[in-house]
């Protein structure tokens, strides 16, 4: 029987009441209005050792209307002590327990690093967090902005601590003697530009982006397994569909949550008329608020796991197709241009911070 710690055997003492009490204490994120992405106010962390004593990484989930991906944090060792963090997570209770198991064992934190300029539902994690870890040198990825408002930094939490923008050439950052990093971007969307910054651990031949390279798994990231009925609301072929809780449904509705996020609206999922969705759902065996009163706005085709089985390819590290195709291709030169300096180097590993569809 695997050993209970120090937290699950004290839960085992609490009636369901308090325990559930305890649990929404820890995995509270009061800020979620900001960005009011699922799972809202309550956010779960699970914790990995990618590299024993080296990496760890930290995933929390966020998603629309069941459109659910990991998020991901990563936190590496520095080989003087202390740690680096890469795109911070919500500081909930629990996430932060779990760092601070890490700073008990390898020291306190030295950096933080933002590593994108436009993405919203990274940076409002990244001034909480760094509050948390005053002595930590927060470094941020140049060109920042928001939509649909271009919200000060402050505003995001990131003052008074100064806060330091990434040089795009010299001079070099404090923790340059461990790490390289490259700046894909800035390419032009009108409202901003789309840049990211890519980390190389030179120890560990590790590279860690954020979004623009994915690699999709063919089961569901352990972290979705958590709660699993986002899974099984998309594995249901259409509104009447009724699906039971099995390792086959959870893994078809990660795949077609895959197709969602990688396109929005996949070639292989009719979509039905309003009348047609609202009909159906007075009929749906399932009108509960969770299961959004019975609306189920489409219907997937016989051979939608041809679909999936295109995307993914075989696990292989590729180009996100939606920002390939919203993003990239306004600058294919840049695009190309900076994908070179992240990939010039050899390394043995890459860790999306959505890694979702993302990871290895």
């Amino acid at each position: 029987m695997a050993k209970l710690n120090r937290t699950q055997q004290q839960d085992l003492t609490l009636s369901s009441p308090h325990l559930e009490r305890k649990r929404s204490r820890e995995w509270s994120w009061p800020y979620w209005p900001a960005v009011p992405l699922y799972p809202y106010g309550q956010r779960r962390t699970l914790r990995r050792e990618v590299l024993k004593g080296k990496i760890w990484t930290f995933e929390q989930l966020q998603g629309i209307l069941y459109v659910i991906v990991p998020v991901r944090m990563t936190i590496i060792k520095l080989a003087a002590g202390g740690l680096l963090v890469y795109a911070p997570v919500a500081p909930t209770r629990e996430c932060l327990r779990l760092v601070q198991e890490l700073i008990a064992q390898h020291g306190e934190i030295k950096y933080i690093i933002l590593p994108t300029a436009s993405g919203i539902e990274h940076k409002v994690f990244a001034g909480p967090f760094a509050k948390r870890f005053p002595q930590a040198e927060l470094f941020v990825c140049p060109s920042q902005w928001t939509f649909p408002l271009n919200i000060p930094l402050s505003w995001l939490g990131l003052s008074p601590r100064p806060t330091q923008l990434l040089p795009v050439q010299d001079p070099q950052p404090p923790f340059a003697d461990e790490f390289d990093y490259a700046i894909l971007g800035p390419i032009d969307l009108g409202l901003g530009p789309f840049v990211e910054v890519a980390l190389f651990h030179r120890q560990s031949r590790t590279l860690l982006v954020t979004d623009a390279l994915v690699s999709i798994p063919l089961t569901p990231p352990a972290i979705l397994e958590l709660d699993p009925y986002p899974l099984l609301f998309h594995a249901r072929d259409n509104g009447f569909d009724r699906v039971e809780d099995t390792p086959t449904m959870r893994r078809k509705g990660w795949q077609r949550i895959a197709l969602f996020a990688f396109y929005f609206r996949p070639s292989a999922l009719r979509v039905l008329s309003s009348g047609q969705t609202f009909a159906e759902a007075r009929q749906a065996p399932d009108r509960s608020q969770k299961a959004f009163w019975g609306l189920f706005p489409g219907q997937w085709s016989l051979d939608w796991k041809r679909s999936f089985t295109a995307l993914r390819q075989e696990g292989k590290v590729i180009v996100a197709p939606i920002l390939e195709t919203l993003i990239f291709s306004r600058d294919p030169v840049a695009f190309r241009t900076g994908l070179t300096k992240w990939l010039s180097g050899t390394f043995g590993r890459s860790f999306p911070a959505i890694w979702t569809l993302l990871c290895k």
